[in-house]
């Protein structure tokens, strides 16, 4: 016995642990089960709002003294707010602590009530209750699940959810307990397929729900959010909480901000983003809809926060002359560039296979050679990857290439000098040779017409001219103007080699009949709606299509999906496989994973995985192995990574005339429906479907006694998928609450995995065993190394996402600054303080950029930026300190500001005078909206008020709305401009890392001073 298992036998498993804590809870909600289930229907729901009022009566007295405190902090000076501002977020955040302890104390309670609900919907068609107004408001809406007779309300246990008639049949396992305490407490429940997750979230969602501060369920896509709306919706509406789902309502609507302010809200994680982003870019408080982030629970909560958080939520706009791009003028050369390597390629592997199957030891040497420089060249050429999965042929490269990379690649210039380009295909990189250069500038006059010239040699070189000043800067400008349009040029010519050869339609990306190119999410296989690789590499591939190349767009703003959900108060989530991620999802946002035991034993036999020489091999296997477990009775469910495969498959089995269903993940109701029907069998054979991975996630496939007689769900995997928790997804569609099933990967070495990962030892072994054409070899070590390969690429993106998440951690301290002085003056509550900080910042600014005997400078300085005069004389300012000079400076500033403030209701207050005075002649009460011009000297504002509003505050409320379109009008412009430089700044910094230094912290240092 290891030291491990020791350890392990003394204070058992974290799963051991977090069981052991949870424990106690799950006897106090069974010891406070037998009350609530005695309560009648009107009882149960009486003692739901006693609760209610229990949590606002115990933050009552805070929210008491915050309202007290707003009252009066319109009436003080500017200087007296601040304190009673920050008195007021402390207070917030006592608030929800003591609503969290408070929930803590009802929590047995609460999922008493929710459990003994779902028994009595479940065991009665009908129950009938007293009807309230919220029973009344339902029925009226036309919910199908309510009717009203006299004074009472019949609420049925059917209902169209997801456009299905359901019936409700479940109630809570005691496993379900522990999985929504898990939730509550703000972690990750990881519960095996089929353990009913939906059904969990209904106990922390309904607990979270009674503080009025709002929930929101997460989940992967539309279909998902719709359904469980309706689906869970009537348990939560009988006891008086309101539901909406915000993907049924348009973006900016008054329906989706009603939809925010619902107890429980639900929708998809990119919605939930993208609304958060256009709240932040709203000029009316009535434009925005969400209020705070208090809790929200994630469903499939790896696919949101691990799989979707590589690609930041972007709202762009379009750039001047945005249209003017090169990539169809440069599109000729790069394809010749492309065709004169791929040719290359074909004769050096045509030579490789000649000499390798010689007898002479040298000329095998020099085939190898030949062999590892085509694959340095096009490793994603198809004759290649065949080429590479013949015994021993692979082995013999990986010798080769482990030659040449040893002493920091020092001889591999020997491997790449005769090619055109050079591929790693790990890093998706592309480096043009000298060779390259020359075929891409023929026709072209210039030899250099495509090379990045040495920029700070030659800026150098100019500084050390005997010229005048004016000659330097003229010829520097020059230079760099040369080297911006050669810089533009050299990054669309490699965009556009990337899209020839690193990019495979049908793959990577679809093209739409519409003629649109759409991102296939490598995770998911699904279209990636909205998204478009950036840098340049989207509009690249759309020239290679021939279709329209979309103009360039800008930032206006963005966000990463880990900076949106850590703003939430409290964050959960649920999945069945986290465990692999489970470092992850602490490290970043720091959510402990807790494994749910299921609440029957697994059943489901996992083979080890078959491994064949070929591809074609391998899909002839997997067709008969197919057949056979039809013919057995046992319906199969075949996970493939791609459309391509999924479409490839479904040829084969048409030739075989088998009918099946194939998923592209691309209608996710359509999807659900068929997933849901994919456990059963058709006169005694099993059904047959074939779907990408995460085709139908968050739907349960039942199954038939019959199919569970013949053995239960078959699942095929076609291939291994870069992360084990895919594999184990798709392994977890069979063997839900105890049925029987089965498991198994087919895989070839022309699979990506393998070809990429793939160690010297395995493929070495391989070999020994001398696999004969159409042969699988079943081995443990051979499914260990495939494991260890998925490791690997898993904490490569890991590294990936962390490296998204650094750089954007650097823009989110920026965004938060931004985005908090934004919504003050949007909401106009504290915008007053923000005005005087800038202003007292602006007056900083100036006295420390002009010391000592500046004074003229400093003068003319003030009286540009704040229209007055210096408060002190010449021989004053030299030997004031600095710290007294800002004192005075500023208090003559702000008696400015305010004598200006107040002459703008001095000049319009008769105005609004005289038409009020007009407006109750004509017997009409004050009402209706102004818009006022008022001009700084610069450029004019139209600033709109409410009559009333203006004629109740002597036109004070004109100085605010002036104050709110100065700050709007001024935070917009500049934070759009830091974005667009921000992004520049991020490309810019890349090639520091050639200069061995760490672009991230030339990043962060460079974002500060812009900033």
């Amino acid at each position: 016995m290891g030291l491990f298992d020791l350890i392990k036998n003394v204070f058992g498993d974290k799963s051991t642990r977090d069981m052991r804590k949870i424990k106690p809870i799950i006897e106090q909600i069974k010891a406070a089960y037998p009350e609530i289930e005695q309560l009648s229907n009107d009882g149960l729901r009486q003692r739901t709002a006693d609760i209610r009022q229990q949590l606002q009566d115990a933050v009552k007295d805070k929210r008491d003294e915050i309202a007290s405190i707003k009252a009066k902090i319109e009436t003080l000076e500017y200087e007296e707010r601040e304190p009673l501002w920050e008195r007021i977020d402390k207070i917030e955040k006592e608030v929800l602590e003591i609503l969290e302890d408070e929930l803590n104390k009802v929590l047995p309670q609460v999922f008493s009530i929710v459990k003994e609900t779902a028994k009595r919907f479940s065991q009665n068609e009908v129950i009938e209750v007293t009807a309230t107004d919220m029973d009344r408001d339902l029925c009226a809406q036309g919910k199908d699940f309510v009717t009203i007779e006299g004074d009472k309300a019949y609420y049925k246990n059917h209902w169209i959810a997801g456009g299905n008639d359901t019936v409700w049949n479940m109630v809570h396992y005691d496993v379900q307990l522990i999985g929504g305490t898990v939730l509550h407490q703000g972690k990750i429940s990881e519960m095996a397929t089929g353990e009913g997750k939906t059904l969990v979230a209904t106990l922390p969602v309904f607990l979270n729900a009674l503080t009025g501060n709002g929930v929101h369920v997460v989940t992967v896509n539309d279909y998902l959010a719709k359904r469980d709306s309706e689906w869970m919706g009537p348990l939560y509406m009988f006891h008086g909480l309101t539901v909406a789902c915000i993907d049924k309502t348009q973006p900016n609507s008054p329906e989706r901000r009603a939809a925010y302010q619902c107890d429980i809200t639900f929708g998809t994680n990119n919605e939930f983003g993208f609304d958060y982003l256009r709240d932040n870019m709203a000029m009316r408080p009535e434009d925005m809809v969400q209020r705070a982030h208090n809790y929200a629970i994630v469903d499939e909560v790896d696919s949101v926060l691990i799989d979707d958080a590589r690609t930041p939520l972007i709202i762009s706009g379009p750039i001047p002359r945005g249209e003017d791009q090169m990539f169809d003028t440069f599109k000729p050369n790069v394809e010749r560039l492309y065709n004169a390597q791929r040719k290359l390629v074909t004769s050096l592997l045509a030579d490789a296979k000649r000499m390798m199957a010689s007898d002479d030891e040298n000329t095998v040497k020099e085939g190898t050679l030949l062999l590892f420089r085509a694959h340095k060249g096009l490793p994603k050429y198809k004759p290649l990857i065949k080429f590479l999965s013949e015994e021993g042929v692979k082995a013999l490269m990986l010798k080769t290439e482990a030659h040449y990379m040893q002493d920091n690649n020092r001889e591999m210039h020997i491997v790449t000098d005769p090619l055109y380009f050079v591929i790693e295909e790990q890093n998706n990189t592309i480096e043009i040779t000298d060779n390259g250069i020359d075929v891409l500038t023929q026709g072209t006059d210039d030899p250099t017409f495509f090379v990045l010239p040495d920029i700070a040699s030659q800026l150098s070189a100019v500084t050390n001219e005997q010229i005048s000043d004016e000659e330097k800067v003229a010829k520097k400008d020059a230079l760099l103007q040369n080297y911006s349009i050669k810089s533009e040029r050299v990054h669309t010519v490699t965009q556009l080699l990337k899209a020839y050869a690193l990019f495979n339609n049908n793959e990577e990306y679809i093209v739409t009949p519409e003629g649109e190119v759409k991102i296939v999410d490598e995770q998911t296989g699904r279209i990636m709606e909205g998204r478009r690789y950036s840098d340049g590499l989207h509009q690249a591939i759309e020239a290679k299509e021939g279709v329209n190349v979309q103009a360039a767009t800008q930032t206006f703003a963005t966000i990463t999906l880990q900076n949106y959900f850590r703003m939430y108060h409290k964050l959960a989530g649920m999945t069945g496989t986290a465990e692999t991620e489970a470092g992850e999802f602490w490290d970043i946002y720091k959510l402990d994973v807790v494994t749910i035991p299921t609440n029957r034993p697994v059943l489901r036999n996992d083979m080890p995985d078959r491994v064949y020489k070929t591809e074609k091999e391998k899909f002839n296997a997997v067709i008969v192995e197919i057949e056979k477990m039809r013919d057995m009775g046992r319906p199969v469910l075949v996970g493939t990574t791609s459309v391509e495969i999924s479409e490839k498959l479904s040829r084969m089995l048409n030739l075989r005339h088998i009918p099946h269903q194939v998923l592209n993940a691309k209608l996710h109701q359509k999807e659900a429906d068929i997933v849901a029907q994919a456990g059963r069998s058709i006169d005694g054979k099993g059904v047959v479907t074939i779907a990408t991975n995460m085709a139908g996630r968050g739907t349960d496939i039942k199954l038939t006694p019959e199919v569970k007689e013949a053995g239960g769900l078959a699942i095929i995997g076609t291939e291994r998928h870069e992360s084990r928790r895919v594999d184990r997804q798709l392994r977890g569609r069979a063997g839900r609450q105890g049925d029987p099933g089965s498991s198994v990967f087919y895989v070839s070495f022309e699979d990506k995995v393998m070809r990429l990962f793939a160690s010297e030892n395995i493929v070495k072994v391989l070999d020994k065993l001398g696999l004969k054409d159409g042969e699988a070899i079943e081995s443990k070590m051979v499914t260990n190394s495939i494991e260890k390969a998925q490791k690997r690429v898993e904490e490569n993106h890991f590294g990936v996402r962390k490296h998204l998440l650094e750089y954007d951690d650097v823009m989110n301290e920026q965004r938060k600054v931004i985005y908090t002085r934004r919504h003050h003056a949007v909401m106009g509550e504290r915008i007053g303080i923000d005005v005087i900080n800038t202003l007292h910042d602006g007056v900083e600014d100036l006295v420390m950029q002009f010391a000592g005997d500046q004074y003229d400078d400093f003068s003319n300085a003030v009286m540009m930026r704040f229209a007055v005069e210096p408060p002190f004389g010449k021989d004053e300012y030299r030997h004031m300190d600095n710290n007294k000079k800002i004192d005075q400076l500023f208090d003559k500033v702000l008696k400015s500001f305010n004598s200006k403030m107040s002459k703008l209701s001095e000049v319009a207050n008769p105005v609004i005078q005289n038409i009020v005075a007009q407006q109750l002649e004509s017997g009409v009460e004050p009402q209706g909206i102004i818009r006022v011009p008022i001009t700084d000297g610069r450029r004019t504002y139209g600033i709109a008020i409410s009559i009333k509003e203006a004629y109740e505050t002597g036109c004070k409320s004109l100085e605010k709305a002036w104050q709110k379109a100065v700050m709007l009008l001024t935070i917009d412009e500049n934070w759009k401009e830091h974005l667009r430089e921000m992004d520049q700044l991020k490309q810019s910094v890349q090639n520091a890392s050639y200069e061995q230094k760490d672009p991230l912290v030339i990043y962060k240092t460079e974002a500060f001073n812009m900033f």
